[in-house]
């Protein structure tokens, strides 16, 4: 197994600032650098998701970017780096998902594949699709809780990680997470 070369966190902040003034050689540099990162959160967004799709961690990852790249978005800090990339990798899972769904495209038709690996609690589409709806609900009220969300569920980061990128105690990150859950679980049953 080939050994990963540790991430230069001050190149990183280099390069995410050169990409924030639209340097977009910094930006390549950035989704190189981080790559290892990225593919670990579209393999665990996909699992998350898991629903017998076609797409590959890879294919996933490398959309997101094209996603990234056409939209010329900012990121001032990793965190919101990670966590847009994660919103971008769930936007791209939910289209997929209503792609298959789509009856002008045969959605009504639904194959059923046996995987092993994947966890029974795994959530179907409807579930998906409501938490997708919720979390844009949430970012339109108070988008650094959704922000949270991207990187707590869906990049994977803990709590300490993400204090440590936002600048603020691990306290405040918890108080944060707890509000955004409440609300998410208010507005799924709501729903």
């Amino acid at each position: 197994m080939e050994e990963q070369s540790p991430i230069d966190e001050a190149q990183i902040a280099r390069d995410l600032r050169a990409a924030d003034a639209g340097d977009a050689q910094a930006a390549e540099q950035l989704f190189a650098a981080l790559y290892n990162e990225l593919h670990r959160m579209a393999r665990r967004q996909l699992h998350r998701n898991a629903f017998g799709s076609t797409l590959s961690a890879t294919t996933l990852l490398h959309e997101a970017y094209l996603d990234l790249s056409s939209r010329n978005a900012k990121f001032p800090d990793k965190a919101r780096f990670f966590a847009y990339t994660a919103r971008a990798m769930r936007g791209l899972i939910i289209d997929h998902i209503r792609e298959r769904r789509a009856i002008k495209r045969g959605g009504e038709f639904h194959f059923t594949v046996l995987n092993t690996e994947i966890e029974e609690s795994a959530p179907g589409l409807n579930e998906i699709v409501s938490l997708d709806d919720a979390l844009k609900e949430l970012e339109r009220i108070d988008a650094p809780l959704a922000e949270l969300v991207d990187m707590k569920f869906f990049c994977g980061f803990t709590f300490n990680d993400i204090a440590a990128m936002r600048g603020v105690s691990e306290r405040t990150v918890q108080r944060d997470w707890n509000k955004a859950r409440l609300y998410l679980r208010h507005t799924l049953h709501d729903g």
